[in-house]
């Protein structure tokens, strides 16, 4: 398993992070990464809010599923997490965790009280998709791939402590929880138009200017379709927007957990 910084517990069969008390945040990252990744935004909530951010199956401690699960796996595994809450949880996902999140959302009205989708995928072009699903099937379940060309795409060549966590995350991920995780989200376009109409509660779809997959043009239309959506795109963000920009992502989840508890 990944080596993890943060301290953990047990939540709905996952390793997770569970700090502080009030109404219930969670978290879910994307990925190749683990729970760690949302420090700046654990680092915000802490003291005002309970936050839950679960390494999600075949990352950091929690173990790989069985089988060769799809989206709906993970799905599951992030419901079972909301339905331990003793109120209705705000979702903020980043990336696959952002599909995740809008699926549990649309799934479970009652247990989710608001939704971030962060640098989410919606309707990829053919070209994108024939090469998320190439990419996917590239990779073996026995070494972890190497990061190089991912890292380019989130960060650039610039060296920062943002990459080099990142870096550290993917060179020592699970293989087989990597290529059963990218598999499962290679082959999901993200929400359906009729999800985002169903989507109930205030729900805020972010991404990076400089995002080359999670476009803006996607999370503006997810916006415009979800009943009580709004789009941020963040002016010099790319992919990992939440650790590089911290600041911006966190100004608006606070904005949306005090319109929901106000």
């Amino acid at each position: 398993m990944t080596s993890t910084i943060l301290p953990r517990s047990e939540v709905a069969g996952l390793s997770a992070i569970d700090v502080g008390e009030g109404h219930p945040v969670v978290l879910l990252h994307g990925v190749g990464l683990n729970a760690d990744a949302w420090g700046p935004q654990v680092d915000t909530l802490l003291g005002d809010y309970r936050v839950i951010a679960p390494d999600m199956p075949g990352h950091g401690g929690s173990q790989c599923p069985d089988g060769t699960p799809t989206l709906e796996t993970y799905v599951e595994a992030a419901l079972a997490v909301v339905e331990t809450l003793p109120e209705a949880a705000m979702l903020v996902g980043h990336s696959m965790g952002a599909m995740i999140a809008l699926d549990v959302a649309v799934r479970a009205p009652s247990d989710v009280c608001a939704v971030a989708a962060l640098n989410a995928v919606f309707e990829r072009t053919p070209k994108a998709d024939a090469a998320v699903r190439a990419r996917a099937a590239s990779f073996d379940e026995t070494r972890a791939p190497d990061p190089s060309s991912t890292l380019h795409r989130w960060f650039g060549d610039a060296a920062s402590p943002e990459r080099s966590a990142c870096e550290t995350w993917l060179r020592n991920v699970d293989p087989r929880g990597y290529k059963l995780a990218y598999t499962a989200f290679a082959e999901s376009r993200g929400p359906s138009r009729t999800a985002l109409r169903s989507l109930a509660c205030p729900a805020l779809f972010a991404t990076g200017a400089l995002e080359p997959n999670s476009t803006p043009d996607m999370s503006r239309a997810m916006a415009v379709l979800a009943p009580r959506g709004r789009a941020l795109i963040v002016e010099g963000a790319a992919h990992m927007m939440p650790m590089t920009h911290a600041d911006e992502v966190n100004a608006a989840m606070l904005d949306l957990a005090r319109e929901v508890w106000s």
